[in-house]
């Protein structure tokens, strides 16, 4: 067992106020195939080699398969990505009477992380067996290669410091940091706050006070599959009461014009306000826990959409 104080801070569990993955601990994923795909495509299109005896140029991505990850695990990043790719290329002679444009591609079969982007396969192919078609093959062979391992190096690098912002959540320490300096931002404007109405300036804006809180009203329906004389019974009958809530001793439930009902140990408790045999029930809920006013609840809906006050069978 370590001494006081000298554990692995690893191990050692950090206050959070978002309670969420203390000390970066658990394993957090995140896919980056797709923002892999854009990226690759953005950086592989429209790269050209040229010398004096023409000019080559990919055009189009014809194949782009595999995936990506980027992972969290002890503030440890890990990225596990494997791509298969292929690009068409077009190019054509500059001192030759044939104005042909020859096309090829261009076939990454192996980028993966067991893979530095210089240690990378790139293989050249032409469509066309003349000496033009090979001269075209012969440049994009010698000058492309490293065009495209630098453009495969660029996408590594930023997959793993762009596409893994906030993937490790700041710890304690620096979150006090900053809000320290937020604090000191706040205090520094209080007192230019106080300055300015002792030099007899007025604010410029109002401030605001306080969240606003998002709310939404729920409506819910609910259709009983049972006769009406059964459900105003299981409503009213205090024995049939009693077996629905599992009421004890002290279930009041007086089904009469203004009579009271307590329910689930004086948890629930409220008067009728108005009954009519199989036909009619409005009951007022109030909790008893609540320490406001008693709220008027919609009526539940019995069969066929009804509302409880008028009872029907279907």
């Amino acid at each position: 067992m370590a001494k006081w104080g000298e554990g692995d801070p690893r191990w050692i569990v950090e206050e959070r106020a978002d309670a969420k993955n203390v000390n970066n601990w658990h394993w957090t994923e995140k896919n980056a195939t797709q923002w892999s795909k854009d990226k690759l495509k953005e950086l592989l299109l429209n790269i050209v080699v040229e010398d004096d005896r023409g000019r080559c140029e990919i055009k189009e991505t014809s194949k782009l398969e595999g995936e990506a990850t980027a992972n969290n695990r002890k503030a440890k990043l890990i990225f596990f990505y494997e791509f298969e790719i292929e690009l068409d290329w077009e190019g054509s002679l500059k001192n030759s009477e044939n104005k042909t444009v020859y096309k090829g591609k261009v076939t990454i079969p192996n980028l993966s992380e067991e893979h530095d982007a210089s240690d990378v396969d790139v293989d050249i192919t032409v469509n066309g067996e003349s000496n033009d078609a090979y001269a075209l093959k012969d440049l994009m062979r010698k000058k492309a290669p490293a065009l495209i391992r630098a453009k495969l190096d660029a996408y590594i690098r930023q997959l793993r410091e762009e596409f893994t912002q906030g993937m490790i959540l700041p710890t304690k320490s620096e979150t006090d940091s900053t809000a320290t300096k937020e604090d000191a931002d706040v205090s520094a404007a209080a007192k230019a706050k106080v300055a300015g109405k002792q030099n007899g300036l007025s604010p410029t804006k109002k401030e605001s006070v306080g969240v606003k809180i998002p709310t939404t009203a729920v409506a819910m329906t609910v259709e009983f599959k049972c006769r009406v004389s059964e459900l105003y019974m299981a409503l009213t009958d205090k024995n049939m009461v009693r077996a629905f809530t599992r009421g004890g001793a002290n279930m009041v439930c007086e089904a009469e014009n203004g009579g009271r009902f307590s329910l689930f140990d004086g948890n629930v408790t409220g008067q009728f306000v108005e009954l009519v045999l199989s036909r009619h029930c409005h009951p007022l809920f109030s909790p008893s826990t609540a320490k406001v006013a008693p709220c008027r609840h919609r009526r539940p809906r019995g069969i066929g959409s009804h509302p409880i006050g008028r009872l029907r069978d279907r």
